[in-house]
């Protein structure tokens, strides 16, 4: 004769639900996604000029980097100066309210900050500051 064997009780293994970990775990990362601020950077380093009255920007700003050799780089791409206040308009349109900082190598040509400045005005920027190192000496 065989011997049969019956399963009595639920078929389902026993475990832990993991849907309810997962959702916060999701809600976690949407809430850090949204709180996150992301910084821009220019995309280069320069040697800023020190200053005896430079102060830090509390803000957030759209940084415009001006090498010693002419070039400019926002966002971590170079442009051309022709090219910058399209590039500054564009950002402007994710951060409305942010100031520009235009971060000047001491070498830098001083007709080219201008420049520069120039084009970022024209973008709609009132708000523009060059950088520079809090320090006395001014070399």
């Amino acid at each position: 004769m065989r011997m049969r064997r019956h399963h009595t009780g639920n078929d389902e293994e026993a475990g832990i639900d993991m849907t309810p970990m997962l959702d916060i775990v999701f809600i976690m990362l949407i809430f850090f996604i949204v709180t996150s601020s992301f910084i821009k950077e220019s995309g280069i380093t320069v040697d800023s000029p020190s200053a005896a009255s430079a102060s830090e920007q509390p803000k957030g700003n759209i940084l415009v980097a001006v090498s010693a050799n002419g070039e400019i780089w926002i966002d971590r791409q170079q442009v051309d100066v022709r090219a910058l206040r399209a590039a500054v308009e564009r950002m402007r349109v994710d951060q409305p309210d942010s100031s520009v900082v235009v971060q000047a190598d001491r070498e830098s040509r001083s007709g080219l900050v201008i420049q520069v400045m120039d084009q970022i005005r024209l973008a709609g920027v009132q708000d523009v500051a060059l950088a520079a190192t809090a320090g006395t000496e001014g070399r």
